[in-house]
């Protein structure tokens, strides 16, 4: 099948998009996600309590905005869709998440929602790596991170962005990194047991499992692995977050269920973002709120932090 047409603004590539072939790990997670049911519980049910503590803060729900990049190049008239999504995150009191932007805009889109999560890509210059580290606390970032699943490109060689060159991620450098940086640091793109283990012995004080749009060809779907990695670090303090293909409030309740304390919603507030800006992003997420109420509230999960693994039930 060929590559799905799209009509996202800005220039081609800007916002990628899905294939539709076999090895599209989108269309596998969406399979997945769809398969995964779940039973009910009502006796004893009360309403339940969005509020997520996060790196000390308290926000309005587990729900979370994506790291988006470059958007602001959509090339739509008088609007700057990266500042609007910040300023959602502000209204709905959830973690805003900022992903590659220079330090001139990145500090714009801090001043719309103070507190942003900066996640840098993995470039060959470590001291750019270690300068936008330095750059993101100096503006208020609660937490920074880098795209650790941002390495190869199609030709099989380490990837190019912008004209700049990215590099491998080791696991001495994530230990300088979170050293550096002094606030918690985030190993985002983390699609196994293994990768997440080496994030937490490096000192991440979180991880986000992802598959980042399907960068890796027949890439697991991220909650088919939460439960194994949940498990892998129960010991440990570190944040378990994960995005990807996370559309509706009932696929945020299969992903708290299965072991996540928290998730980023992309692509399910690109459209409202690019139509309506903050106001469209601000009724996306207020409407997944309500759906991961409404399912909570049918299984008895009080709070965010009393969710249930085995209510959940994969049907093949």
């Amino acid at each position: 099948m060929n590559e799905t047409k799209t009509k996202w603004p800005g220039p081609p590539g800007l916002i990628p998009v899905t294939s539709g072939r076999a090895d599209d790990a989108n269309q596998i997670n969406r399979h997945y996600l769809d398969r995964l049911m779940v039973e009910m519980r009502v006796i004893d049910a009360r309403i339940p309590d969005l509020h997520t503590e996060i790196f000390g803060k308290l926000y309005d729900s587990p729900i979370m905005m994506p790291a988006f990049s470059h958007l602001n190049k959509a090339g739509i008239q008088d609007r700057q869709p990266m500042e609007e999504y910040a300023k959602a995150a502000t209204i709905l009191n959830i973690v805003n998440w900022v992903g590659m932007e220079s330090d001139e805009e990145y500090e714009n889109i801090a001043k719309y929602a103070p507190g942003s999560i900066r996640i840098i890509k993995p470039f060959a210059d470590h001291h750019r790596i270690r300068s936008e580290i330095q750059f993101a606390k100096s503006q208020g970032a609660i937490a920074v991170g880098i795209d650790i699943d941002h390495i190869a490109g199609k030709d099989g060689n380490f990837d190019i962005v912008d004209g700049i060159p990215l590099g491998p991620i080791f696991q001495a450098d994530l230990k300088a990194y979170v050293q550096e940086a002094g606030i918690p640091f985030i190993a985002k793109g983390v699609l196994s047991v293994q990768d997440a283990c080496i994030a937490a012995n490096a000192g991440c004080a979180a991880i986000v499992v992802s598959h980042h749009h399907g960068r890796i060809p027949y890439g697991m779907p991220p909650l088919a692995l939460l439960p194994g990695i949940k498990k892998a670090l129960q010991k440990t303090n570190v944040k378990i977050f994960v995005d990807c293909g996370m559309d509706s409030g009932y696929d945020a309740y299969k992903a708290l269920a299965l072991g996540a304390d928290a998730l980023s919603v992309g692509r399910s507030i690109l459209k409202p973002l690019l139509k309506d800006g903050s106001k469209g992003v601000v009724s996306k997420i207020q409407h997944m709120n309500e759906e991961l109420k409404q399912l909570m509230l049918y299984t008895s999960i009080a709070n965010t932090s009393s969710f249930d693994p085995s209510v959940i039930h994969y049907m093949k």
